[in-house]
């Protein structure tokens, strides 16, 4: 027999069994479509064999979708606020609970107890659909959190309220902003462990003045209180700040227009080699639509894309027949190799996009109280470029009456690429070295 729990996971008609070797799976109906289910519940197969899914159930688009995430210094509770969003939406009848384990899951990060990669979940409440991604907040991996908040609509500041801002804090505002992440939202954490009430007003308050320094609402951004941890322990105080904060979400954060109507862009961020299945390119849809069968190109590393035909699509580990603009989506591509695509490529309409190894840009210079560099560079300064989900080396030339670019300064320069990269003017992008953010830009003029 089978439960009713399974057959709600799946969304099937499960109708009889089929027996394939020494294992007995279960056949019915997904979508309209006759599939086997492997006894683990795992794997789906359509019965002509066109399509293998590891999707569970069926992606249902009955709310306003928005794409945030926890964004933070390392060991300020970025991912136990994950998990206590999830649980507190699921006791409501609402989503699933992901565990932290279940958000913290590859071996390193359990050991060293910090987010390596950026880690996506879901969860609801009675407004909206939330595609949430943990970003890691250790310096070593800030690579990993741009390619995270890359693809957010608006963001969560975790903030430990016994340490206040630090400089991952005050990186990762920078960060959020350059990539164009339009609002936050502050969740001050850990307030079981603070005993001085002027202590908090005063994190409160260097809180808003970073936010003001780098062009958000300091004034009217929303600081909610309280703990994840004893939130995750249904301590009722704790529990009331986590449903504050996603009222929060609710009410600040802006569904951004969905740029539907254009041709189809999808910033990789990771590729998946699924055995029996193919490669699957994982990213934010920037603007237009995909679904199973269109044709698809990638651009990236070389002059020339590579054409392709997706022929699957999951969202969540559900199936989606048609992703849209500002979907967080799995794309399932026909004959195309896993060394043949990478973080930073684009899949797109075919012939719309295409790759660039020089442009000329608008670019500050952080100062070192930015956490940008103490000293000037010359010409042909070697930096690495973070553009959308990638980065590369690149080395950056300054116009000829400059000798030198100062932190602080704000210049017109052109940079060259290790290798081509499908971007566009009006396209921003940051500078890091040695660990640091050193500059930003927008991209004005392709070159080459």
């Amino acid at each position: 027999m089978l439960g009713g729990g399974v057959l709600l996971r799946f969304g099937a008609n499960l109708s009889r069994y089929s027996t394939r070797g020494n294992q007995r799976h279960f056949v019915g109906v997904i979508g309209g479509n006759e599939v086997i289910i492997s006894p683990d519940f795992t794997a789906l197969k359509h019965m002509n064999g066109s399509f293998r899914s590891f999707a569970v159930g069926v992606f249902v688009r009955n709310k306003e979708h928005l794409n945030i995430g926890t964004i933070g210094h390392v060991d300020h509770g970025k991912t136990t606020l994950t998990a206590a969003l999830t649980k507190i939406c699921s006791a409501a009848g609402v989503g699933e609970y992901t565990p932290y384990d279940a958000i913290d899951k590859a071996p390193e990060e359990r050991k060293r107890g910090i987010t390596i990669c950026a880690t996506h979940v879901e969860y609801e409440t009675e407004k909206r659909h939330y595609g949430h991604v943990d970003c890691p907040g250790h310096a070593d991996y800030v690579k990993n959190m741009i390619s995270g908040a890359a693809q957010m609509d608006g963001a969560i500041l975790v903030v430990s309220a016994p340490d206040g801002p630090m400089p991952q804090t005050r990186e990762h505002i920078l960060l959020a902003k350059q990539i164009g992440v339009p609002r936050l939202v502050v969740y001050l954490n850990k307030l079981d462990l603070v005993e001085d009430s002027e202590l908090l007003e005063l994190v409160e308050l260097e809180i808003r003045e970073l936010l003001s320094e780098y062009k958000y609402d300091g004034d009217s951004t929303p600081i909610v209180k309280g703990s994840a941890t004893k939130a995750l322990n249904d301590d009722p105080a704790s529990v009331q700040s986590i449903k504050d904060l996603l009222k929060a979400c609710d009410d600040f954060l802006a569904t951004p227009e969905r740029k539907a109507d254009l041709p189809l862009l999808m910033a990789v961020d990771d590729v998946l080699s699924i055995p029996g299945k193919g490669t699957v390119a994982t990213g934010r849809i920037e603007q237009g639509k995909i679904k199973p069968g269109d044709n698809v190109e990638i651009v990236g590393g070389k002059k020339v894309g590579k054409k392709s035909v997706c022929v699957g699509l999951e969202m969540f580990r559900k199936t989606l027949s048609e992703g849209i603009a500002g979907d967080q989506v799995g794309v399932l591509l026909k004959g195309v190799k896993k060394d043949e695509i990478f973080r930073g490529y684009v899949v797109s309409a075919p012939g719309k996009y295409s790759c660039h190894d020089s442009f000329e840009a608008d670019v500050y210079i952080l100062t070192f109280e930015e956490g940008g560099r103490k000293n000037a560079f010359v010409s042909n300064y070697r930096p690495q470029a973070f553009i959308r989900t990638g980065d590369i080396s690149c080395s950056v030339h300054l116009p000829e009456d400059v000798q030198m670019a100062a932190p602080g300064d704000s210049l017109h320069c052109t940079i060259n690429l290790l290798h081509p990269m499908p971007i566009h003017e009006g396209l921003r992008f940051a500078l890091r070295e040695g660990g640091k953010t050193v500059a930003s830009g927008i991209i004005s003029k392709i070159v080459s």
